[in-house]
Formats: C-alpha cells, sequence, structure tokens
C-alpha cells in the first residue's frame, strides 16, 4: 500500500538543494531514493543536496554518475549515487551489486524509472517535473534559469513515509 506523497515547489537551483539537504540529514543506512524526470530536470541538483545533508565534504564533487554508472562518497553513512540513464538492459544492473549495496549504504538512483524492477519494495520515489507556468527554456534542476519545478515525494513503505515526514517537516 503506497502512503500519501508529499509535493512541493522548487524555483531555484538553490532551493532543489535545500530540498536535497532535508532528505539528506533524514537517510539512513538502507534508504533508497528513487529519481525520476526529464532530463535536466534537476535529479541531479536535488542529489548534490542530499550530500551536503548527509555531511559528504564541500570539496568532494557530486557529480550526475552517468558514465560511471555508480559512484560511493564517504559520509555520516555512506552514500551511494547510481544513474540508469545508459543502461539499456536489466541483466546490466545485476554487474552493479545494487542489492548489496542497498544493506550497507543511502543510495540515489538518477533515472530509476527505467527498471523499476531494481529497487527495494520499499524506495522513495521523487518526481521532478517543470511546474505548468515554466517555460521549456528555463532550468532550475541547473540553475540555469528561473524555471520552477514541482518536487513530489511518493513513498512506497514505511522506511520512506518516515523521510515523508522529515521533508515535509522542514519544508514548513
Amino acid at each position: 500500500m503506497t502512503s500519501p506523497c508529499f509535493a512541493t515547489q522548487a524555483a531555484t537551483a538553490d532551493e532543489m538543494k535545500a530540498l536535497g539537504r532535508a532528505l539528506g540529514r533524514a537517510l539512513r543506512v538502507g534508504d533508497v531514493v528513487a529519481l525520476t524526470g526529464a532530463l535536466g530536470a534537476g535529479k541531479t541538483t536535488l542529489a548534490q543536496g542530499i550530500a551536503q545533508g548527509l555531511d559528504i565534504p564541500a570539496d568532494r564533487h557530486v557529480a550526475s554518475p552517468t558514465f560511471a554508472l555508480v559512484n560511493q562518497h564517504p559520509a555520516r553513512v555512506l552514500f551511494v549515487h547510481a544513474d540508469f540513464y545508459r543502461l539499456r538492459e536489466e541483466a546490466e544492473l545485476r554487474e552493479l551489486g545494487l542489492d548489496e549495496i542497498f544493506e550497507r549504504a543511502a543510495v540515489v538512483i538518477e533515472w530509476a524509472d527505467l527498471f523499476p524492477t531494481a529497487l527495494p519494495p520499499d524506495h522513495l520515489e521523487v518526481r521532478i517535473d517543470p511546474s505548468p507556468a515554466t517555460s521549456p527554456e528555463s532550468d532550475a534542476g541547473t540553475g540555469t534559469g528561473t524555471g520552477a519545478r514541482t518536487v513530489t515525494f511518493r513513498p512506497h513503505g514505511p522506511r520512506s513515509t518516515r523521510l515523508i515526514s522529515s521533508i515535509s517537516n522542514s519544508t514548513m
């Protein structure tokens, strides 16, 4: 059974990172966050905020793992940042070893909707969409424009429901 979702707006890259920091402060080992949205929506920007909330040192660059597929960052809890964008077959997922990683880290996966069966049953789905009044030329995700984003957090299980509570309480 899916719990109620929580939606909010992020008008700038700084606001997207602030949402990420709130989420990162709440993450524990075993939490999985599935990021979805169009190219340039702000998935990596949100992940950078999550890294800040996990207390990853400022001098450690958190970039999209599009080509590396998986990056690990030491933090308050191990932060694993994965990206499914370049994967073409489900068989490629086995090589990433995510099943083992889920048990020892807080995991954020960009483009998680490409292989939803790879996610554990309890995960937090985060969908980032342009807000209705946003022009296509704007890009709040990267900070290059003024376009707002609607960020929708949908929990799938008790762990992710706890995360929703933390986020919604910190943004009110």
